[in-house]
């Protein structure tokens, strides 16, 4: 099976790239990192599959050369990487850690060395335990921790990444952890929140001077996406909807590019916001250079029984799933795309910073045939071939992810990468769809 596309259907300059996240792949027990709030959370029985943890994962730490290679050797343009807050400051704050800024900067030259280029993220959801120890994201002082943070890493290696953006997908670092408790710290308080839901942002708008301070340029937001649908046509559905939309796509986006949070979201959440929120738009709304979209699938809308706002419950739909059971809707990438560009971008570049699926791979005979993810991709990347021909400034695509990793609260299960990994040797086995995108991607 082959990608139904090449370089050539794409406008020249257009960036093909691949990511990955820290703690997901590095070996979070090398190099004299600092205890996170995931080693935690993972500790905590009932949180992770089988209390797996990102002690090793992919032992990225020491096989990074080795990666690097088979980034380059796929044909891929870049890399989109994360750095870790606790390897490059084990407490959070003070004093920095040598070996973890010596890492990122032997990684970062070594994409350089291989025509790579690395797009770095500041923040993947690897938060110290002495700062979640003080409150974490529902902690104000966290903007000003996380800037200092951003100025130690990217004083390093600032001068030679070619895109930068502050922190992955903040639905997931706020509501997914503070509201639903799926992800560290794993709470379910919605004052907790309220908070989050804002300090995020603020810490993003401090990066991003903190980075322009430095006399960086090419910075960007990366927010998550997922389609809302009712799942029938009551009108209560249709609402329902709606505020999922607005808590999940609306709000980051906003508070960054309008400096105002949706008001169908605020209608739970200000009673629990922290005071003054509204005088710290101009930090949160800080100018970008680019929008980051991960997307991966659709949800599907209707009530709960709770009575409590938001009163909403995801409920199963008809299309084909991921191993993560998530329902493959290319169409909604090619919404979010329009959408962004038509509402929020004021014409800057878009990039699809995160898209892919996990599947139930295995190796046999010395080869992974992953049919499923190649029909994904195919069509996720129909999706952007139309947004672009309808006028929307798409500049680069990146595939979620380089390698199976570690999946968060589901573990080593969920399979994401173009390269197989197997979890007792390390072994690394490009899948049917890196030679596929090998073949795609040739000049």
């Amino acid at each position: 099976m082959t990608f139904k596309f090449t370089r050539a259907d794409f406008p020249d300059g257009f960036t093909f790239g691949t990511a990955t996240s820290s703690y997901q792949i590095e070996g979070h027990a090398a190099g004299g990192a600092g205890q996170t709030h995931w080693d935690s959370f993972a500790a905590t029985p009932g949180n992770v599959v089988r209390g797996e943890n990102g002690a090793l994962a992919c032992d990225h730490y020491h096989r990074w050369e080795a990666d690097l290679d088979l980034i380059r050797d796929a044909g891929l343009d870049a890399y989109r990487f994360s750095t870790s807050w606790a390897r490059v400051v084990p407490e959070g704050r003070g004093q920095p850690n040598a070996q973890g800024l010596d890492y990122y900067d032997r990684l970062v030259d070594g994409m350089l060395e291989r025509g790579i280029k690395p797009f770095a993220t500041l923040y993947h959801w690897e938060l110290p335990q002495p700062l979640a120890d003080l409150g974490g994201w529902r902690n104000r002082d966290i903007a000003n921790w996380f800037a200092d943070f951003t100025t130690v890493i990217m004083g390093r290696i600032g001068d030679r990444v070619h895109a930068a953006a502050p922190i992955n997908e903040p639905w997931c670092v706020a509501w997914l952890s503070h509201f639903m408790g799926h992800h560290a710290p794993g709470m379910r308080d919605i004052r907790a929140t309220a908070r989050a839901m804002h300090h995020v942002l603020l810490a993003h708008g401090r990066a991003i001077q903190a980075m322009r301070a430095l006399g960086m340029s090419n910075l960007g937001a990366v927010m998550n996406f997922e389609y809302a649908a009712p799942a029938d046509d009551s009108p209560q559905a249709a609402r329902l909807a709606r505020i999922y939309d607005g808590f999940y796509n609306q709000w980051f986006l906003s508070g960054v590019r309008h400096k105002r949070y949706p008001q169908i979201v605020l209608e739970g959440l200000e009673p629990h916001m922290p005071a003054g929120w509204q005088d710290d738009f101009d930090v949160i709304g800080t100018p970008v250079d680019w929008l980051g979209i991960n997307y991966y699938t659709r949800k599907l809308i209707g009530p709960d029984d709770t009575g409590l706002w938001p009163g909403l419950t995801e409920v199963e739909g008809p299309l084909p799933k991921t191993a993560m059971e998530w329902e493959v809707y290319p169409d909604g990438l090619h919404h979010f795309l329009t959408w962004v560009n038509a509402e929020y971008a004021d014409g800057l570049p878009i990039y699809v910073t995160e898209n892919g699926m996990a599947s139930y791979d295995t190796v046999q005979g010395g080869a992974c045939d992953d049919p499923a993810r190649i029909d994904y991709l195919n069509k996720h990347t129909d999706a952007v071939r139309r947004a672009i021909a309808e006028g929307v400034p798409v500049k680069g695509y990146f595939i979620w992810s380089l390698m199976d990793n570690y999946e968060w609260a589901l573990g080593y299960d969920k399979r994401f990468g173009l390269i197989h990994v197997d979890f007792d040797t390390l072994e690394r086995t490009p899948k049917a769809s890196w030679h596929a995108l090998q073949k795609a991607l040739a000049p």
